[in-house]
C-alpha cells in the first residue's frame, strides 16, 4: 500500500480507478482525477501548497511533484505523463503533455496543451511552452512544433498505455 499521509489537516483525494505503487508517497493537499497512476518511488508532496491533477495522469518511477510554500501551486491537466525521475515544481501543465524522463520544470512555468518536454530538459523558472511545441536542452528552448504523428504516437500513446499498465497491478 502506498504511503498516503495527511499534512496540515489536508489529506490526498483521488478519483476512480487509480493505482498507486506500494512505495509511492502522496502527502497533503493533493487532488487527482480518475485513472491516475503513481509509480514506484514517485513522490507527490502537497505539504507546502496544493497539487491538482486531472484524469489519466501518470507519475512514473522516481518522479517528484512539489510546489513552493505560499508561492506556487502545481496544476496538471488531463492525459499528462510525468516521465521517470522528472521533477515538476510549482508550475501549470495543460492537457495532453509529455514531460520526459529526467526533465526539470521549475516554478511558474506554464506548459500549454499538446507539448513535449524532452528527456533531460530543464525549463527555467517562468518559461512558457506554447501549445504543440517540443522543448529540449539545458536551459530548454523550443526546438520545433510537434507533428500530429508524434502527438498521437507519443503523448496520447503513453497516457493511454499507463492506464493499461496500471491495470496489470490492480487487484481483481
Amino acid at each position: 500500500m502506498a504511503l498516503i499521509k495527511e499534512c496540515r489537516g489536508k489529506s490526498p483525494i483521488h478519483g476512480e480507478d487509480c493505482w498507486f505503487a506500494e512505495n509511492a508517497t502522496i502527502v497533503g493537499d493533493v487532488t487527482m482525477g480518475d485513472q491516475c497512476s503513481v509509480w514506484f518511488n514517485a513522490v507527490i508532496r502537497g505539504d507546502v501548497n496544493s497539487i491538482t491533477m486531472g484524469n489519466k495522469v501518470n507519475v512514473q518511477d522516481g518522479a517528484v511533484i512539489h510546489c513552493t510554500f505560499e508561492k506556487t501551486k502545481t496544476i496538471l491537466g488531463n492525459n499528462v505523463s510525468i516521465g521517470h525521475n522528472a521533477l515538476v515544481h510549482g508550475c501549470t501543465v495543460e492537457d495532453n503533455v509529455l514531460i520526459g524522463m529526467g526533465s526539470i520544470v521549475m516554478d511558474d512555468c506554464y506548459i500549454e496543451s499538446g507539448s513535449i518536454i524532452a528527456a533531460g530538459a530543464v525549463l527555467k523558472e517562468g518559461t512558457r511552452a506554447e501549445a504543440g511545441s517540443i522543448w529540449a536542452g539545458v536551459p530548454a528552448k523550443k526546438v520545433k512544433n510537434i507533428s500530429p504523428e508524434l502527438f498521437e504516437g507519443e503523448v496520447m500513446r503513453i497516457a493511454n498505455n499507463y492506464v493499461k499498465y496500471s491495470g496489470w497491478f490492480k487487484e481483481k
